[in-house]
């Protein structure tokens, strides 16, 4: 299945938010946006479609000037002149860059790269600024089974908040929780779409604001509620705790490092 991944927006909750797209922030060795294609490249979905935006020109030449090395084990000889690569990351890749634009938003930015996924029945799309480990396949034959228009991932908020409930006409507390404890629940990304999509997103329409709205009122939206990690890098906070998970050898999204039984245990 085609990939569509939202990398336009500005990040302007990051440092160097000037400089850098939010997307091209790194994780380690790599920027976020590898860190969320190579999640969807592991399950075998390797044909992507960037919808670019905010300094796309970083984006492009990244991946002009991808260095397989930084990310894979290799061997040097000759001097240094001849690098046998013992693994690769993106040979098999296809990426489509699009231009979709400096201001639009998501829906604009989906009916953009409409063309690039004519024909296709289904198709997978995303935020750039979001990890999990949810099981894919497990949400596709959801989608599949359940025959809707689209699905997105249902996940509890990744925020330390406290959830407060008041009197009735009163200001004293009658209640006070963390937010997790209870069942509010978030869009979390990780969206699977039928071409039918498109039929509901109108011009300058955001895609969660109206669309969403129609999908849900027909009947025709799923939640896909998901309890396993899930976390989105919206702050310099956050860069630093999923920078920490992927330093210690334990980042949950990274199922690429894990054996295949314990890929579909999941």
């Amino acid at each position: 299945m085609k990939v569509v991944l939202f990398c336009g927006g500005q990040g302007l909750r990051m440092r160097d938010a000037e400089n850098l797209p939010k997307p091209m922030v790194h994780i380690g060795s790599r920027p976020l946006l590898w860190h969320v294609m190579k999640y969807y490249a592991h399950f075998g979905h390797k044909d992507f479609i960037l919808c670019l935006g905010h300094r796309a020109d970083v984006i492009k030449n990244y991946f002009l000037q991808y260095q397989e090395s930084l990310s894979n084990d290799f061997v040097l000889s000759n001097g240094g002149k001849n690098l046998e690569l013992l693994h690769s990351d993106i040979q098999d890749w296809r990426i489509t860059f699009a231009d979709t634009g400096i201001n639009s938003n998501i829906g604009q930015r989906l009916r953009a790269v409409r063309k690039y996924v004519e024909g296709e029945e289904e198709f997978l799309a995303n935020y750039s600024d979001g990890l999990s480990d949810l099981p894919l396949p497990q949400q596709i034959d959801d989608f599949r089974r359940q025959g809707r228009v689209a699905s997105f991932l249902c996940v509890k908020p990744n925020l330390s908040y406290h959830v407060v409930s008041t009197q009735p006409g009163s200001s004293l507390v009658s209640d006070i929780h963390p937010i997790n404890d209870g069942d509010i629940r978030v869009n979390g990304g990780y969206f699977v779409f039928r071409k039918e999509i498109f039929e509901y997103i109108g011009d300058g329409e955001e895609l969660v604001e109206q669309p969403f709205h129609r999908l849900a009122k027909e009947q025709q939206l799923i939640g896909y509620r998901y309890d396993g990690f899930w976390a989105c890098m919206d702050t310099f906070k956050d860069k630093q705790q999923l920078e920490r998970l992927q330093a210690g050898g334990a980042a949950p999204w990274e199922m690429w490092k894990r054996s295949p039984e314990a890929t579909c245990s999941r």
